[in-house]
């Protein structure tokens, strides 16, 4: 597989010495190059010798001295350098597998890869792994990485995964952690089959592996309607988020006092579905696990408390604009735009859009699709839409493969992408 770079940034030591896209990398210190880990792991001196074959076919050997791990400002057009490892698990509460049809190719992938863990902090199982594999993740440092327990006991685990595999996933991690491996844990919690007693055992489980296990996640599983032919699995409803909330509050209580953290973290969802009120800024600690969805209505209020203390502003931007969301931040964002507006001589409107397309148990804004979007707004004169930056990919296609133009031309009025950051929405009102 070639590496192709498709881009070259700014300011960095490939623009300075005329790498250019289209440009191939051969390779680095002498070794073609297996995948971005290699690379990365290579180009990690402080002397490095890179060999390029421009788009002419001539072919530069380039000799670079830089700070130690200083990135050459490369992007390669496959950011893995290699196919992605598959999942081979058949996961109870996999997600993938209550997907429809229609939505973006690259959605019905399993990935279970190492590089992705790193790369993009997507969590891996470990059970996919082979030896050499796990050699690789300590030769090269891979840190942190991700990785998907759900549930320390061996059997329950095997059952869960759909996978025979004899993996004794304590064991595992404690091989990472004792080779310098950081691990950030997730627990994907399914109702009457790894919660209560299971929970508190695994919690318990992995907390003995602290600190090289820096914290875990419990998530709440993610059920679509789209479920035809897979287990009967329950939903989390309102009672029993109750139970989850006390039971892991008085969990991270225990661990406080033992391990001088609260170690274990739940998700936005069940304090929402619980009706109970998010955890202090300072519970949640450094943030680690705020891509799986943990803390991140805490950390977006207090950024907007922060702006709005010291807000100063000349105009505003637009004298009105509308926010759209999915059910589950809904009520949050009513109340921070009423603050806004307290501050701000402008209009918010704050629509909710209800999950039609994988069902209203879906509740989070980032699997909001197109779809739903225009059906529920058009035809309403909503002016200005902004929706949150986790609605779309990289380059800003949505999950049924709809992109901005589309939403656009079909509401018939101006729709804007905004980073999941409190300044960065002010900034679009203001200036």
């Amino acid at each position: 597989m070639k590496n192709i770079i498709v881009k070259v940034l700014k300011n960095s030591i490939a623009e300075e010495l005329e790498v250019e896209p289209g440009d191939e990398l051969l390779r680095v210190n002498n070794s073609i190059v297996k995948d971005y880990i290699d690379y990365k792991y290579q180009i990690s001196d402080n002397l490095v010798y890179v060999e390029i074959k421009k788009q002419d076919g001539e072919i530069w050997e380039l000799e670079i001295e830089k700070e130690y791990d200083e990135d050459l400002g490369i992007v390669f057009e496959n950011p893995l350098m290699d196919n992605i490892k598959v999942c081979s698990n058949k996961c109870i509460f996999c997600f993938i597998d209550q997907l429809p049809k229609g939505m973006r190719k690259t959605l019905y992938v399993k990935d279970d890869d190492t590089r992705l863990s790193f790369l993009y902090g997507n969590f891996i199982t470990l059970t996919n792994l082979s030896q050499d594999e796990i050699d690789r993740i300590i030769k090269y440092k891979i840190s942190p990485i991700k990785v998907s327990v759900h549930t320390t006991d061996s059997d329950l685990r095997k059952y869960m995964m759909g996978n025979d595999s004899d993996l004794d996933i304590l064991e595992y991690l404690k091989k990472l952690i004792d080779a310098g491996i950081t691990v950030d844990c997730q627990i994907v919690l399914v109702r009457e089959v790894n919660d209560k007693e299971e929970l508190t055992k695994t919690i318990n489980d992995l907390a003995s592996l602290h600190p090289g296990l820096r914290s875990v996640a419990v998530v709440p599983v993610g059920l679509t309607k789209h479920r035809e032919k897979l287990l009967d699995i329950k939903a989390f409803d309102k009672e029993s988020a109750i139970e989850v909330v006390k039971q892991v509050a008085s969990i991270q209580k225990q661990l406080l006092k033992k391990i001088k953290t609260r170690f274990i973290f739940i998700a936005d969802e069940f304090y929402i579905l619980s009706e109970n009120p998010f955890p202090s800024y300072e519970d949640y600690e450094d943030f680690d696990q705020l891509e799986n969805g943990i803390g991140m209505c805490r950390l977006f209020i207090k950024q907007l408390e922060d702006a709005l203390k010291d807000i100063k502003y000349t105009k505003v931007t637009k004298n009105e604009v509308t926010l759209v969301t999915a059910t589950a931040a809904y009520n949050l964002m009513v109340e921070l735009s009423e603050k806004i507006m307290s501050k701000i001589d402008i209009k918010i409107n704050v629509v909710k859009i209800i999950n039609n397309f994988f069902g209203d148990r879906i509740t989070v804004s980032g699997l909001t699709t197109g779809k739903d979007i225009v059906e529920q707004l058009k035809g309403k004169n909503f002016r200005n839409i902004i929706i949150p930056r986790n609605m779309v990919n990289d380059n800003f296609v949505m999950l049924d493969d709809m992109v901005i133009e589309d939403l656009k031309r079909q509401l018939n009025t101006e729709v804007t992408v905004c980073e999941v950051d409190a300044e960065a929405l002010l900034n679009l009102m203001v200036e």
